[in-house]
């Protein structure tokens, strides 16, 4: 029997594993019809980071938080970028009580080149965009630059 055939008849018969998960399919389907239709997905901010003679900056986009709910912590060679945010909203009525808690949190490391003065590093929070400024040191703003020829 040829390898082809041998993958087509593999196809064709059914899986037990499919047959015994497929109830669950519809449990947590995000598509449709799925009882977590209604949870925010883990998420983690998109970031970019740029280089200019002077400094890197690292610009991470959080739009809904506010300035306090960050962390930025430098510990040896790597920065890291936290954020925790909870919130709780309750409804009162005569008859009733419902409350509702939303929590989500984040954490990205970044490793630091040894030439970033870690004393100068400083951050903003406007508009929904983190920006950290992370200055170059004096010995690599006055390093020449060199143009390297592929071969």
């Amino acid at each position: 029997m040829a390898t082809k055939d041998l993958i087509k008849r593999r196809e064709s018969l059914p899986s037990v594993f499919n047959d015994f998960f497929r109830p669950w399919e519809s449990f947590f389907d995000t598509n449709g019809g799925s009882l977590f239709n209604n949870l925010n997905p883990i998420s983690v901010p998109a970031v970019n980071i740029s280089e200019n003679k002077d400094r890197y900056e690292v610009s991470l986009a959080a739009p809904g938080m506010k300035k306090d709910d960050f962390n930025i912590d430098v510990e040896g060679g790597t920065l890291t970028i936290s954020a925790e945010t909870k919130e709780e909203k309750e409804e009162k009525d005569e008859r009733y009580t419902r409350k509702e808690y939303s929590y989500s949190s984040f954490s990205r490391s970044f490793a630091l080149p040894d030439w970033v003065n870690k004393e100068k590093i400083d951050a903003t929070y406007e508009n929904g965009l983190l920006k950290v400024l992370l200055p170059k040191t004096e010995a690599a703003k006055q390093a020449p630059s060199k143009h390297i020829s592929v071969k």
